[in-house]
């Protein structure tokens, strides 16, 4: 088995209204369901908001620390999840039902480096 990250990615700006996200979070949940019924879910987790990030970069003996995201951007990770399974044919499958029930945000599939 191989783990994947499938990450979430959303527009930056308000988090649209409960009534527009109640039918998607219901679809999720079945989708987190269906996953952990098959013995593929390792763990999945939403961000808050990027404004809401730290970023430590060092420098020699200096250690700059700037609240905010790492770039400025139009989009940033809203939440991930991480998946064990057999290959990346069924990553990509996980990822496709996934992009389906959270259209028209990205989902970006990578492999655990080991």
């Amino acid at each position: 088995m191989t783990q994947y990250l499938l990450s979430i990615y959303q527009p930056d700006g308000p988090v649209p209204d409960d009534e527009f996200l109640a039918p998607i979070m219901k679809e999720l949940a079945i989708w987190n369901d269906e996953l952990r019924a098959a013995g593929s879910w390792v763990f999945s987790a939403g961000l808050h908001p990027p404004e809401t990030a730290t970023v430590l970069r060092s420098s020699g003996e200096e250690l700059l620390v700037t609240d905010g995201p790492f770039t400025e951007g139009k989009e940033h990770l809203g939440g991930f999840t991480v998946v064990d399974v057999a290959d990346l044919d069924e990553a990509m499958e996980w990822a496709r039902k996934l992009a389906r029930i959270l259209e028209p945000l990205s989902i970006e599939v990578r492999p655990f480096a080991h």
